[in-house]
């Protein structure tokens, strides 16, 4: 009788957290915690069900250019990348996500544990990303592997960013780009923190 008392109760509690992240990130993950420099964040995604993405992020049409829409790989030895892969850097605390957006953008909102590298700034910054200074520029044999985002699919300032990185001896397969960038991560309800 105990262990039917528990199973039914079990049951309720997991039914329970299962009705309280009905959104999930995928069928296996729920949620995701990850390390952020101001500590762990969870994230998930929004669980209102008719909830719909508006302002900036809802906008379709910007003029090109400037906003142009962008190549699936900036450049030839990067792999693009979607949000369970870019969850799974995030999580691995030998990789490191770049969000290359200039700071004003960052501070309205990013996807949590990715660090500000504005794209005018990459090359100067390559030392956050696991390459030495040297007499001829960088040495990046030991880069870590990074991804870079920006606003969207019609956002060329991550391109452009790993593009420079690459001139500058980054070597390409180091190199992640998450091409959806802010505007998909916003349409899939996923948590953004500084907004």
């Amino acid at each position: 009788m105990k262990m039917l008392a528990m199973t039914i109760a079990l049951t309720l509690v997991s039914g329970k957290v299962l009705a309280e992240t009905d959104v999930a990130i995928s069928k296996e993950m729920p949620t995701v915690t990850v390390e952020t420099a101001d500590g762990p964040v969870e994230i998930g995604r929004i669980q209102d069900t008719d909830n719909e993405i508006s302002g900036e992020w809802a906008r379709t049409s910007r003029p090109c250019p400037e906003f142009c829409i962008q190549p699936m790989t900036p450049a030839e030895g990067v792999s693009t990348i979607g949000e369970l892969e870019l969850i799974a850097m995030l999580q691995d605390p030998d990789a490191l996500v770049v969000d290359s957006r200039t700071y004003d953008w960052f501070e309205g909102g990013t996807i949590p544990g990715a660090v500000n590298i504005p794209y005018t700034r990459t090359v100067d910054e390559l030392g956050q990303m696991g390459c030495a200074p040297d007499f001829d520029g960088w040495d990046c044999s030991e880069a870590k592997h990074v991804a870079l985002f920006c606003n969207g699919i019609w956002c060329g300032q991550s391109p452009t960013a790993i593009r420079s990185m690459i001139q500058a001896g980054f070597p390409a397969d180091r190199i992640s780009y998450y091409r959806g960038g802010m505007q998909v991560w916003r349409l899939l309800g996923l948590s953004v923190t500084g907004d």
